[in-house]
Formats: structure tokens, sequence, C-alpha cells
């Protein structure tokens, strides 16, 4: 008797661990792999490439810091407006990344005449599967949408970033809302 109890105890203690582990990896294949170009930055000026992407990764670090998805960096800038599919093939393969997204800032000035009171931005970000094709595009304009007069230049690149990532899930949401968020 004291046997076939031991073996029934053996037999439910692998049983819940081998369903556990289990369940662990189906939890891992849910997070997604977002790969992240460098923004391109317009004005080609080389001065505020460097402060451009430190605020925009930060503002992409943040916003990924709640949710179960990874991000990925990629020190490469590609062109916003023409983008090869062969190459966020190769980007996406070669980083096992589920999603590409390519970014573009765009600085400009507000004030009035000859007096300028901040550098507003309009991020663009443009999202594309492992397959390299466009699943979803989105813009936010920190001037227009925030209706921002004053601030720095820093943060005004942070809430354009914030903006287009919250703009992207919203879209992927109507697209698919059977799949996993990004």
């Amino acid at each position: 008797m004291k046997k076939i109890i031991f073996f029934t105890a053996v037999i439910t203690f692998l049983s819940v661990g081998v369903t556990l582990v289990k369940a662990q990896r189906n939890a891992d294949d849910k997070i997604k792999k977002v790969l992240y170009f460098n923004p391109e930055v317009e004005p080609d000026i080389d001065e505020i490439k460097d402060p451009t992407y430190n605020a925009f990764f930060d503002a992409v670090s943040d916003n990924f810091s709640g949710r179960r998805n990874k991000m990925l960096r990629a020190e490469v800038q590609l062109p916003f407006d023409s983008i090869d599919k062969q190459t966020i093939v190769d980007y996406c393969s070669n980083n096992d990344a589920d999603f590409a997204i390519v970014s573009k800032v765009r600085y400009f000035k507000v004030g009035i005449g000859k007096y300028v009171f901040s550098n507003q931005v309009v991020v663009s970000m443009k999202l594309f599967g492992a397959d390299g094709n466009l699943v979803t595009e989105s813009d936010h304009d920190t001037y227009r949408k925030n209706m921002r007069l004053l601030g720095s230049t820093t943060n005004s690149v942070k809430i354009g970033t914030e903006g287009a990532i919250k703009e992207i899930i919203k879209k992927l949401r109507k697209l698919k809302p059977t799949e996993a968020e990004l």
C-alpha cells in the first residue's frame, strides 16, 4: 500500500512540474521582439542627431518597460521614405525580431517672426512585420496634438515618440483584435 501511495505522489509531482514548465514556455512564446532603427533626423545636422537618438530611445525604453515585449536596438539608420523589404527581412531574421520599426524625426521651429519659442517635432513611424510587409504607420505632431508652445526639444521628442507608439498600438488593435498586442 505504501508503494502505491509513494508511486502516485511521485507521478503527481512530475506531471505538475511538466505542466508548469509548459505554461512557462507558452508565456515566453507570447513575448514579441521589436527591432528599432535609429530615426532619420530632418534637418540633417550632426549636432542634433545624438541628442535625438538618446531622447528617442529613452522614450521607447520607458514605453516598453511596462509591456511584456522586448525592445531591440539597431545602430543603423534606414531611409524612411524608401525602405527595402529585403533589408527589413534580413535584420529581423538576424536579430530574431517579430517586428521592425523605422522612424523619422522632423524638427520645426515655433515662433513669431525672428522670435523662436521652441523646437517642436513630428515623429513618424512605420511598423513592418518580420516578412518585410508594412503593417501600419503613424505620426505624432507635438505642436498640433499636444498644443505645446514652450518646452525643451528633448521633451518634444519623447512626447512625439510616445504618441506615435500609442497610435501604432491603437491601429494594431483595430487591425487584429485576436492577436497579442505589441
